[in-house]
C-alpha cells in the first residue's frame, strides 16, 4: 500500500511539473500577461519582435521602428491604404521606441538605439473598437532597470485615436510602407 501511495504521489508530482513546464513554455515572457486599461492584451502582439519593418521615425527624444504583422504587411504590399481600401481585420502594428545615443564605433556621426522605452501598439478589430474606426490602441512602457513592461495608465487618453484621426483617410495609420 505504501509503495502504491508513493507511486501515486510521484506521478502526481511528475504531472504537475510537466503542466508547469508546458504553461511556462506556452507563455514564458511575463509581458504577455499584461492588459492595457483599454483592454488591449500584449499577448495579441506575441512575435512582434520578428515582424517586418514598415518604416522608421525620429524625434529629438526617441528613435522609432514601426513593424506590422503579416496580415498588415500583405495589405501594404497590395497598396492599402493608398488604393482606397482599408486594412483587413486582424491587422496589427507596433511602434517600438528607444532613447538614442551617438555611436562610438561608427566612423561618422550617427544616432543608434540605446535604452528601449516603450511599445505603442494598434490592432484592427471593428467589433471590439467600433468607436475608433475599428482600431484599438495601447502603450506598454519598458523599465530598463527591472527589464519589465507595464501598461501605460494614461494610454486611453494618450495619443491613440485622438492623434490618429488626423490620418483617417489613410485608415488611421501615419506611416506608409517604405519601399526598399
Amino acid at each position: 500500500m505504501k509503495a502504491r501511495t508513493s507511486l501515486i504521489v510521484s506521478l502526481t508530482l511528475l504531472l504537475a511539473t510537466a503542466a508547469g513546464i508546458a504553461l511556462t513554455a506556452e507563455n514564458p515572457d511575463p509581458k504577455y500577461a499584461l492588459v492595457s486599461p483599454g483592454g488591449i492584451k500584449f499577448a495579441d502582439f506575441k512575435g512582434y519582435e520578428d515582424w517586418s519593418v514598415v518604416s522608421s521615425a525620429r524625434t529629438d527624444e526617441v528613435l522609432k521602428v514601426i513593424v506590422a504583422n503579416p496580415v498588415m504587411i500583405k495589405a501594404y504590399k497590395e497598396g492599402v491604404p493608398g488604393n482606397g481600401k482599408p486594412f483587413p481585420e486582424g491587422s496589427k502594428i507596433a511602434k517600438l521606441q528607444w532613447k538614442p545615443k551617438k555611436s562610438t564605433e561608427a566612423p561618422f556621426v550617427v544616432d543608434v538605439p540605446d535604452v528601449f522605452t516603450q511599445a505603442f501598439v494598434m490592432e484592427l478589430d471593428s467589433k471590439r473598437f467600433p468607436k475608433t474606426g475599428g482600431w484599438g490602441y495601447a502603450t506598454f512602457n519598458y523599465d530598463a532597470q527591472s527589464h519589465t513592461f507595464s501598461p501605460d495608465a494614461k494610454s486611453p487618453a494618450d495619443c491613440g485615436h485622438t492623434c490618429h484621426v488626423a490620418v483617417k483617410s489613410k485608415d488611421y495609420i501615419f506611416h506608409p510602407y517604405q519601399q526598399r
